[in-house]
């Protein structure tokens, strides 16, 4: 199987997913990806809305993300992609599509389907703070009223999940260093 390698800066609202990735592509020479830029319409209306998003309108985006990012890795370009991936679903579906279970060998026996290696980088804050980074926030279509039902649905990653939790409270340096310094021994 290819072992493919990208890396996925997630998070709820105002964690700072944006602003890390973007870092952290620009550090690494690596191709950038904010996943709010690939909302279908509907979503961003459903959010402007206040509406939560479900599971059921995430998964065609997230399915969308999975086969950006397999495209890209495939053809050797590495990966920041930002994404809230709140749950574990999504980030299963990111990294092996819509079918999240095992890949299953192609026709040539030989080849199995490529797998999105992901280190996750999962920044975590409180509901305060990072509320009152929403509130600071301006021309955003998701509002801060939505950010509570962002922490309920909120799954942190676990183990086996390759992933590091980062706090929101640390300055933009040292998050950036703490993930190059884990990229290093990976």
């Amino acid at each position: 199987m290819a072992v493919l390698r990208a890396l996925l800066v997630m998070g709820v609202s105002g964690a700072g997913k944006s602003t890390v990735g973007a870092v952290l592509a620009s550090e690494l020479g690596w191709k950038f990806y904010d996943a709010d830029d690939y909302h279908p319409e509907e979503n961003r209306v459903k959010m402007a809305k206040g509406i939560p998003l479900t599971d059921q309108d995430r998964s065609p985006w997230l399915c969308n993300l999975h086969d950006i990012l397999l495209r890209d890795i495939a053809s050797g370009q590495h990966v920041v992609l930002a994404c809230s991936a709140l749950k574990k679903m999504h980030r299963d579906i990111l990294i092996r599509g819509k079918d999240t279970a095992p890949p299953k060998f192609r026709e040539s026996k030989e080849e199995k389907l490529a797998k999105v290696q992901l280190l996750v980088v999962h920044l975590s804050g409180s509901f305060e703070v990072i509320s009152g980074r929403l509130h600071q926030r301006k021309g955003h279509f998701m509002p801060p009223e939505l950010l509570q039902s962002q922490f309920d649905t909120l799954e942190p990653p676990t183990a086996p999940e390759n992933f590091i939790q980062i706090s929101v409270d640390k300055k933009l340096s040292e998050i950036i260093t703490i993930v190059l310094e884990t990229l290093k021994m990976k």
